[in-house]
């Protein structure tokens, strides 16, 4: 894996804590550009990682430096897993990250890197394709705590076409696999839209919300 964080003492001891592990920690880096400039050299070595830990605040403005290197990396490499850390919870940000796949992507707050075996559990979920979000994450981006099972009013098709969309799959994709029009994929996907309860005022976020409901539920 590799790391990305301009705090050379967290970076150190992260490396450090996954080391002492078992994990192999190929790169440690302070900043968005030399992140991509990594991976991307890696990548023509055939050495690609299997996860990125990166903050999301760094270096030169502080501001989303490492949240767009990781976003641009998910794009060239989809194969790559993304565990993005913070200090507070951003929306705009997790929202950009997950608005493509879900597979292989976490956002985590940095508090719960000192619960070492959940942040060590996180990083190998990850790193295997699968997501780790943080709860005050998927409770500020839904807008609202949810006691009872919301996806309870779905039918088992709708379930299915929730399930894959998880997946990052596009409306295509998903008919294909379910050998049905793209026209009914589209049908089932308002529905989902409508009986999770988000308006069409959302916008592309209603995706990434929908997505959010399924892994939280």
């Amino acid at each position: 894996m590799v790391i990305a964080e301009d705090s050379v003492l967290l970076r150190e001891g992260l490396t450090r804590l996954l080391s002492d592990l078992g994990h192999d920690v190929v790169a440690g880096v302070g900043d968005g550009e030399a992140l991509v400039k990594t991976i991307t050299e890696l990548d023509a070595e055939n050495a690609l990682p299997d996860v990125v830990v990166a903050d999301v605040r760094m270096p030169p403005t502080h501001t989303d430096e490492g949240v767009r290197a990781a976003v641009q990396l998910r794009r060239a490499h989809p194969g790559l897993g993304v565990l993005v850390l913070s200090q507070y919870v951003e929306e705009r940000y997790a929202t950009e990250l997950l608005a493509g796949s879900s597979r292989g992507v976490g956002y985590l707050l940095k508090d719960r890197v000192a619960e070492v075996r959940e942040f060590v559990d996180a990083v190998v979920r990850v790193a295997g394709g699968g997501t780790a979000l943080d709860p005050e994450v998927v409770a500020q981006l839904l807008g609202r705590s949810r006691k009872q099972d919301v996806l309870a009013g779905l039918t088992p098709r709708e379930r299915e076409v929730l399930g894959l969309m998880a997946e990052g799959r596009t409306n295509s994709a998903i008919a294909q696999q379910l050998v049905v029009s793209d026209g009914a994929v589209e049908k089932h996907v308002s529905n989902i839209f409508l009986k999770l309860g988000l308006s069409p005022s959302q916008g592309d976020h209603r995706r990434v919300l929908a997505v959010l409901t399924y892994l939280n539920s």
